[in-house]
């Protein structure tokens, strides 16, 4: 039995989401049991509870050496507010856990990948259940948990692999969040920004990108009409920014914000 623990370190899901998982859960994977931490249901602002009472269920599900897997309940914004934080509060077990999520979660995949702690997966979270498709992509971290393997993206290049959201891993540049990379296959996926601001993200990001393997570009979706056209296309504007850095371009990946998103366990998938 594979057990799991869901926390929210950003923003919270109702108890409809969480109904709907346990259910899917219980009915196609026996094999695996859900506990949903009550923060999960909390509000304070736009978070999922206070900074405190985040940190706090983050800690509770990490420290439980009862507990395989630890499963973010959504993203939106807060897990950057905790993840120092929570990353000192952490004790030996935690070193034990898978740990999925994506979007705003990776603030906290990319900590726990920089201390080396545990299997940071980057995964549908949740929330996704909303998703035109969500049921598959529950189904897909679901199968995984299990000892499955189809879910995860096929990328077939021999470095270790990391995916995060853009922004967030743009965000995490140049602070005590972001992990060593070089040698990686870097994969990223945006939604909902310009894409001016795509074009910004990467002047940026790959200033912090010396040394990595390549990177690979997921979707950008949902790009809002600005009152001019940009003129490049998010593989454009990606391809730009790789060629100033010397970075290697491996073309498109199979994630984004979407019911599509695949798993991407971080280092070497065989490892996973």
């Amino acid at each position: 039995m594979t057990r799991i623990a869901v926390c929210a370190p950003s923003t919270p899901i109702t108890p409809e989401d969480a109904e709907r998982v346990t259910a899917l859960a219980a009915a196609e994977f026996p094999q695996v049991a859900l506990s949903f931490h009550p923060q999960c249901f909390a509000a304070s602002d736009h978070f999922a509870g206070t900074d405190e009472e985040r940190l706090a269920a983050f800690v509770d599900c990490a420290n439980d050496p009862a507990i395989d897997a630890v499963w973010f309940a959504r993203g939106g914004y807060g897990a950057c507010r905790i993840a120092e934080d929570a990353i000192a509060h952490l004790a030996p077990c935690a070193s034990e856990k898978t740990w999925l999520g994506f979007s705003d979660a990776g603030y906290l995949l990319g900590a726990l990948y920089r201390e080396r702690i545990g299997r940071p997966v980057h995964a549908p979270m949740v929330s996704c259940i909303r998703r035109e498709g969500g049921d598959e992509a529950i189904r897909r971290v679901l199968d995984y948990l299990a000892g499955g393997k189809t879910g995860i993206e096929t990328c077939v290049d021999p470095h270790p692999r990391v995916a995060f959201n853009l922004m967030t891993l743009a965000m995490m540049g140049g602070t005590r969040l972001m992990p060593g990379l070089a040698n990686h296959v870097v994969l990223v996926e945006e939604v909902s920004e310009y894409l001016y601001a795509v074009d910004r993200l990467f002047f940026h990001l790959t200033a912090h990108l010396g040394g990595i393997a390549g990177l690979m570009l997921g979707r950008v979706s949902e790009v809002p009409e600005n009152q001019r056209p940009f003129g490049a296309t998010p593989e454009q504007i990606a391809r730009h920014w790789c060629d100033r850095h010397a970075i290697a371009f491996l073309g498109t990946a199979d994630i984004g914000h979407d019911s599509d998103n695949k798993i991407v366990p971080f280092g070497l998938a065989s490892d996973a």
